[in-house]
């Protein structure tokens, strides 16, 4: 079996959120999105929340779960908005869940609100569905080692099941050195997701030795074929 640092196909593919999140994207780029997706067998596809339903019915029986983003990208919507988006994307077919803390509230130390915020939505989704998974974006590169460390408690005593990096609107994106952080904090109890700028093999995959196991990327067409072109 081919592999490249380690890594075969499968492995790959099932590391990666294939995304659509750009707000000018139309529908010929969701069309093309979930063909991809569908095509290449990635765990699962992250679109903005106005494509869910569609998007829903066109990956079924497909195996390719079905994510959307709430209070993207500042996280500064009030957490009844963001039940609200929840429970509607979930009830559309939306299995994941890449929430945005409220980085102001974070930012000015009000860790309780913070935590509730995500709890809120925790609560939404799985009310919804048992089986929807929380995914809470921190927007690592805001913060301080300390910070990160914080903010990843904060979403684990909330009861979320995955702490992400970015959204990729932000000055930069996932870096190795906050996954790394990310991992120690929350062991093997959550997931740990990087997103924002990973655009080749081989930064999926130092993300991945770092600790990840989900990486958002929305170029996976041209990180397979670089697979294709160096896996012996």
């Amino acid at each position: 079996m081919t592999s490249y640092r380690g890594y075969t196909q499968e492995q790959i593919v099932s590391l990666i959120d294939h995304t659509l999140l750009k707000p000018e994207a139309t529908r010929a780029d969701l069309d093309a999105t979930i063909a991809v997706a569908i095509d290449t067998k990635v765990m699962a596809m992250c679109i903005r929340p106005m494509d869910v339903a569609y998007s829903a019915k066109a990956l079924e029986g497909s195996g390719v779960l079905l994510c959307t983003v709430i209070g993207f990208p500042h996280g500064t919507v009030t957490t009844h908005t963001k039940v609200q988006e929840t429970i509607e994307a979930v009830k559309n077919g939306a299995i994941e869940v890449d929430m945005v803390m409220n980085l102001g509230a974070f930012a000015s130390g009000d860790y309780d609100f913070v935590q509730e915020d995500i709890a809120s939505v925790v609560r939404a989704a799985k009310s919804t569905n048992p089986d929807a998974e929380i995914k809470v974006i921190l927007e690592t590169c805001l913060w301080s080692e300390e910070q990160i460390v914080k903010a990843c408690e904060l979403c684990e005593a909330a009861g979320a099941d995955f702490v992400k990096t970015s959204t990729g609107f932000a000055a930069s994106g996932a870096t190795t050195e906050a996954i790394a952080t990310m991992r120690r904090t929350v062991g093997n109890r959550l997931g740990v997701k990087a997103s924002g700028g990973i655009r080749s093999l081989d930064a999926l995959i130092d993300m991945a030795e770092a600790g990840a196991s989900r990486v958002g990327a929305s170029g996976t067409t041209a990180i397979l074929k670089e697979f294709s072109e160096k896996a012996n």
